[in-house]
């Protein structure tokens, strides 16, 4: 309980808000985006924004895998399963991202499509043992943490001999993202979107270190902390971003000291140079196309790669016009900002990514935010009396 109970004390919360509010300057405004889903669920669920003074912002970034997959890519996986031979091995969160003309994974399971939901890389080797007469396909997606898993299971498939193995490959790479977002119109030109820092990712910076953030962070001259995921953590992290920006230092910090490293876990990143190669392209959700943003099979493993084994082609898709997820994934719009938002886009009835997954922008502000700012015209109403 160590790493729960004392990353959760209110008291020591609310010392760190007084430091930052201290050293916050009144004549200037500070922004920082938290790039990972995992940080924007702990803002929202603890109230950290409530801490912070008026001119310490937060900005939604796009780290969460689910919402960042476009939707042609769920099409794809959705014709994948509904090939009478095959098994498509999915996690649980990827069942109602919606596709294109409201299809979804979900539906396509209720149509009789052969979709099974996995907690681990591990369950879908299971299955392939289990039923050789079906080809299992792994719906492989997630950013450099879960990975590694993803190469493990194509090492064991290749050691158990299991010729009715592969992959749907989705993974993506959290330095480019970031890059991208920081060469972008909305930063750069029209200057929609602030950012003075970064909150740097929690589990895939101990995967990858500290180390891949240099670059951009001396490029673009924006200081990076890369922090753990409970209240205490992303606080601090935002102390330490306030003192950056008011020395004018633009450094990567580690926060995180208690899991993460400089160069992070070496065995796991050899692992996947193994299996994987960069691709030259990828399309995000509200990104577009990144260029070296996301993973491949290497050519002598291409057996095990469901795209070129069943002649896959991903057709673009657009999303739902009225739907913000796009935006929101940039950090141009908050969740309140789109006219869906909890209105006919509930977590039952998600109309974009952002409200499927819980590390989305909309969920998590659906389960904590939204309240906070009622209660919030609540008494700014009675103050009013």
């Amino acid at each position: 309980m160590k790493y729960i109970d004392e990353y959760r004390d209110g008291r020591l919360a609310k010392d760190i808000a007084r430091q930052i509010a201290a050293l916050a300057r009144p004549d200037r405004t500070y922004h920082f985006m938290e790039f990972c889903g995992g940080h924007t669920h702990a803002i929202s669920r603890y109230g950290l924004e409530d801490l912070l003074p008026a001119n310490v912002r937060m900005i939604h970034g796009p780290g969460c895998p689910v919402c960042v997959l476009p939707i042609g890519r769920i099409d794809a996986a959705i014709s994948l399963a509904m090939r009478p031979e095959i098994t498509l091995c999915t996690y649980g969160d990827l069942m109602r991202v919606p596709g294109s003309e409201g299809s979804s994974l979900l539906k396509a399971k209720a149509a009789g499509a052969d979709i099974r939901m996995v907690y681990s890389t591990l369950d879908a080797i299971r299955i392939a043992e289990e039923e050789p007469h079906r080809e299992v396909v792994f719906f492989a997606i997630g950013f450099e943490t879960t990975t590694p898993p993803t190469a493990m299971a194509i090492k064991m498939a290749i050691a158990r001999n299991l010729p009715n193995f592969s992959v749907f490959c989705n993974h993506v790479l959290t330095p480019a993202a970031i890059q991208n977002i920081l060469e972008s119109p909305d930063v750069r030109k029209l200057g929609t979107v602030k950012i003075d820092g970064f909150i740097g990712p929690a589990h895939v910076s101990t995967v990858i270190g500290t180390e891949p953030y240099e670059f951009f962070a001396e490029e673009f001259r924006k200081p990076v902390v890369v922090a753990g995921f409970e209240p205490l953590d992303v606080i601090q992290a935002i102390l330490m971003l306030v003192k950056q920006v008011n020395d004018g230092r633009h450094e990567v910090e580690n926060q995180y000291i208690r899991a993460v490293t400089t160069f992070g876990n070496e065995k796991a990143q050899a692992e996947v140079a193994t299996y994987f190669e960069l691709k030259e392209s990828f399309e995000w959700r509200g990104l577009g196309q990144v260029p070296y943003s996301a993973l491949r099979l290497r050519s002598q493993y291409a057996r095990f790669d469901a795209e070129k084994r069943f002649d896959l082609e991903t057709s673009a898709a657009s999303d739902n016009p009225a739907c913000e997820c796009g935006a929101i994934l940039r950090g141009v719009k908050r969740p309140a900002d789109c006219k869906l938002f909890g209105t006919v886009c509930t977590p039952d009835t998600p109309m974009g990514s952002c409200m499927v997954s819980s590390e989305g922008a909309c969920a998590a502000h659906w389960t904590y935010g939204r309240f906070r700012e009622k209660a919030k015209e609540m008494d700014a109403g009675r103050a009013v009396a």
